[in-house]
């Protein structure tokens, strides 16, 4: 990857994607971009054990899982070989928002790698669920953080890579 020009695209409900997220991209010397609903999640909506939240009532009608998002449009966008798409785990797949954004967008001629935070679940099927939403794009095995995932933790999985 030394020589591709790499992006590291994120959801972040609570802010544990988006510290995974940035460190990965100053691991790889990567740019970064968040993908953002149209509106906001709160806290309250965040509340999985509430019935009446808004991700439990996305939950249970997928027709509400089609998440409005600020903008789909990355800058530069095809300048870039190798995209990280990183999202926090819900219900043992990727948060709506990344599933709105990689339906919207071309990946052709790009590799993919997705990675999750989770506190308690693991990757499950979330990364081929993603690529199962899009004909484009070469997708790889996706990689699940812990909610306290150290850098040597991510260090070790970017050296990896």
């Amino acid at each position: 990857m030394e020589n591709n020009k790499t992006l590291v695209i994120y959801f972040s409900a609570q802010n544990h994607t988006r510290s995974v997220a940035t460190r990965i991209a100053a691991n790889l010397n990567a740019d970064i971009f968040e993908i953002e609903p149209a509106e906001p999640y709160t806290e309250d909506d965040l509340d999985w054990t509430a019935s009446d939240s808004r991700v439990s009532k996305e939950h249970d009608d997928a027709s509400l899982q089609d998440v409005a998002l600020k903008t789909t449009t990355v800058p530069n966008w095809d300048s870039y070989d190798t995209v990280f798409i990183g999202y926090p785990i819900w219900w043992g797949l990727s948060a709506w928002p990344v599933d709105s954004f990689v339906k919207q967008t071309d990946f052709t001629d790009k590799t993919v790698i997705p990675f999750c935070t989770s506190h308690s679940s693991g990757l499950g099927s979330s990364d081929t669920n993603l690529h199962s939403k899009t004909t484009t794009g070469n997708w790889q095995p996706g990689h699940r953080f812990s909610q306290d995932a150290t850098d040597a933790d991510i260090k070790e999985w970017t050296d990896s890579l």
